[in-house]
């Protein structure tokens, strides 16, 4: 999951680091910090390098905060890629005149007619900018969260059209204009009572109604729907024939 920015860093064992294992995770954070993303001053840095101490995960929830990571120490994959996306971003920075006439080998020998090509086809979703952006758009739209960060994305597409557009506001906020109705001309069928639960049970009887007049018009709209389908049929003259 890690190689391709391990490698870029030049971690000495990219293909074999495991996050899992909590010493090897930890000496990666503190060797990450010293050697690459260096937001700490080198005297700030020993809490962090006391990787026996118990408080260590106190200290790494603190760096996460500290580097503006968008991730908590809980969701230990997704921070480790946006730590590797950082330090990956720095060393382009600290080293920009070694790589910036470096062209990646999937673009040698793309045409210019790329250039054309909708913008979402040529996304990074391994990008830690852009899963933190998905991340953040989901949880402030209350979507459930999917392994898959591009899932996610189409699920806030597809809200943002159906809920947030201008006419999806405008129609949302239109109030419907209801008829009075007098309570006593509607016979509730029993007696509770209690006239104030009397009263209560025949409102929520009528709402009851009016919701069951909506749900008989969708149905009705979808029979004449598939009606209209069934009754202009597509035939293709060609295919018949009279006799033998």
């Amino acid at each position: 999951m890690f190689r391709r920015k391990l490698t870029v860093l030049d971690y000495h064992n990219p293909a074999g680091f495991n996050c899992k294992d909590e010493t090897e995770f930890r000496n990666f954070i503190v060797w990450l910090e010293d050697q690459k993303i260096r937001h700490y001053k080198i005297e700030d840095r020993g809490n962090l390098r006391n990787i026996r101490s118990s408080d260590w995960p106190k200290f790494f929830e603190k760096y996460l905060r500290d580097v503006n990571c968008p991730f908590k120490i809980q969701e230990r994959q997704e921070a480790i890629d946006w730590l590797l996306g950082l330090a990956v971003r720095l060393e382009y920075g600290d080293n920009a005149e070694k790589y910036k006439d470096l062209v990646p080998d999937n673009r040698k020998n793309t045409d210019n007619t790329a250039k054309n090509v909708e913008p979402l086809i040529n996304l990074d979703v391994n990008n830690p900018d852009f899963k933190a952006g998905v991340m953040a758009l989901a949880n402030l739209l209350q979507i459930q969260r999917h392994d898959d960060y591009l899932v996610m994305l189409k699920a806030i597409r597809i809200l943002v059209q159906e809920r947030l557009t201008q006419d999806a506001v405008a129609k949302a906020n239109q109030t419907k204009e209801g008829l009075p109705v007098a309570l006593d001309k509607h016979i509730l069928g029993f007696d509770t009572g209690d006239a104030v639960l009397n009263e209560a049970a025949q409102i929520l009887r009528l709402l009851h109604i009016e919701e069951l007049r909506e749900l008989q018009t969708k149905i009705n709209e979808a029979i004449v729907a598939v009606q209209a389908i069934i009754a202009d049929p597509k035939t293709d003259h060609r295919l018949g024939k009279v006799g033998r």
